[in-house]
């Protein structure tokens, strides 16, 4: 078993197929399924792509199905570049004038 009752998950749901979305969605957004990701306790042991049910924070009971245990976010905000890193060293020296005026 990939998730243990109880265990933290993501799972994944296809709420409305293309043929489904609303008449007035924009062409771009009507070509695509609207789908859903939510994050919860898991209700039974159960395997990475099983239809499972999760219980969220707020008691939500969802269905869908299971990607991952334990998820956690991917991102980040990308590489340092360092000529901001002057210009915020610049904008400190002309807003406040200097070191001196430091608090």
């Amino acid at each position: 078993m990939d998730a243990k009752c109880g265990d933290w998950v993501i799972i994944h749901n296809t709420v409305l197929n293309p043929s489904q979305r609303a008449p007035q969605v924009p062409e771009d957004t009507k070509s695509v399924p609207l789908e859903m990701w939510v994050k919860g306790f898991i209700d039974k042991d159960a395997n990475i792509g099983d239809l499972v049910k999760v219980t969220t924070i707020t008691g939500r009971v969802e269905e869908g199905n299971l990607l991952q245990v334990n998820p956690y976010y991917t991102h980040d905000y990308g590489k340092c570049i360092p000529e901001l890193l002057q210009i915020g060293m610049q904008a400190r020296e002309i807003l406040f004038g200097g070191e001196e005026n430091e608090r």
